[in-house]
């Protein structure tokens, strides 16, 4: 079957000889027909901060995990054959052709729609929507978001869907911020041109933020976000940092008693029934955020695309077609 392999930073190969998994009792095999690529695979694919030490090559598909396709082999009687899902390989190596996912990964897909390429983006909505469900009701609060790549942006949109009265979007990459404001945020800040705290602090009044989401991957847009709620606020830590040590103002945090909550992608598969549903009814604009969709043979290129924003203008949820 097809795969990626990931050689060294920035040099992957196709291949097409990888052996295709076996399903066993229980479970199923999902040929893939459109694979997501996450701001998650940014570090690796780079080999940036922590990934500098990986041990060359990495093992193919390596920590591929937006998967949608339908299932050609089933040992499973509540998932016949020829039924379109999203889901997850059960190694986290799903930049391949085939994949074995666990059972409890698997998500009906809707009927009746004619290109379900867009619904990868249901698996990082779920991370999101469990990330709100930690951070409490947001209704009538003033909310800020650093970093406004795919994950950014739904963070920007769920907000003002939720009933924050201001939602504050800042990002180093201008041409994202058009999105921003077509997704609901109230104000923008270029962060390539001015400082994201003095910025917010000008457009508060000082009142700073009630909720401050990090959802970028750099070491600064953490010390950023950490210094944007109010006295007794709530941070957000959603970012994959590269580093297994970054700075951060603990003596501010700690007196302005900042709250702070933190979420990754483990838990999703909890929230992905909520997010198929919306996107197919009621928050499908958010679809629009999976472009460009690439074929197969040009993946080198959407890695590069995700990992180097600034350069590829018009480059957000970057979707590889089989």
């Amino acid at each position: 079957m097809r795969a990626i392999l990931f050689e060294a930073p920035r040099q992957i190969r196709l291949i097409d000889d990888m052996p295709r998994p076996e399903p066993g009792e229980g479970e199923v095999l999902v040929r893939c027909t459109h694979l997501g690529i996450c701001g998650g695979n940014v570090g690796p694919y780079t080999g940036a901060g922590q990934w500098a030490e990986t041990d060359w090559p990495a093992p193919p598909g390596w920590q591929g995990h937006e998967s949608v396709g339908v299932i050609v082999e089933s040992r499973n009687d509540a998932w016949p054959v020829g039924t379109h899902v999203l889901a997850q390989d059960k190694r986290i190596s799903g930049f391949v052709e085939y994949i074995v996912p666990s059972p409890r990964s698997i998500f009906c897909l809707p009927e009746g729609v004619d290109d379900l390429g867009p619904f990868v983006l249901a698996q990082p909505m779920s991370t999101v929507l469990r990330a709100l469900s930690a951070t409490r009701p947001v209704i009538g609060e003033c909310c800020a978001v650093v970093g406004q790549g795919p994950i950014g942006l739904m963070f920007t949109y769920l907000l003002k869907q939720f009933g924050a009265s201001r939602v504050i979007a800042a990002d180093t990459v201008p041409w994202r911020l058009e999105w921003s404001r077509r997704l609901g945020a109230s104000d923008v800040i270029d962060a390539s041109r001015y400082d994201t705290v003095e910025a917010v602090s000008e457009l508060t009044e000082g009142k700073m933020v009630d909720l401050c989401i990090e959802a970028a991957h750099l070491g600064p847009a953490l010390v950023d976000a950490a210094l944007l709620p109010r006295q007794q606020g709530r941070l957000c830590v959603f970012g994959v940092s590269y580093n297994q040590r970054d700075a951060f103002p603990w003596n501010y945090t700690t007196n302005n008693e900042t709250e702070i909550v933190i979420t990754r992608g483990t838990g999703w598969m909890d929230y992905a029934p909520l997010a198929i549903d919306r996107l197919n009814d009621g928050w499908g604009e958010l679809l629009d955020l999976v472009t460009p969709r690439l074929p197969w043979e040009r993946a080198r290129e959407g890695f590069e695309m995700y990992a180097y924003p600034a350069k590829h203008e018009g480059a957000l949820k970057v979707v590889l077609d089989l």
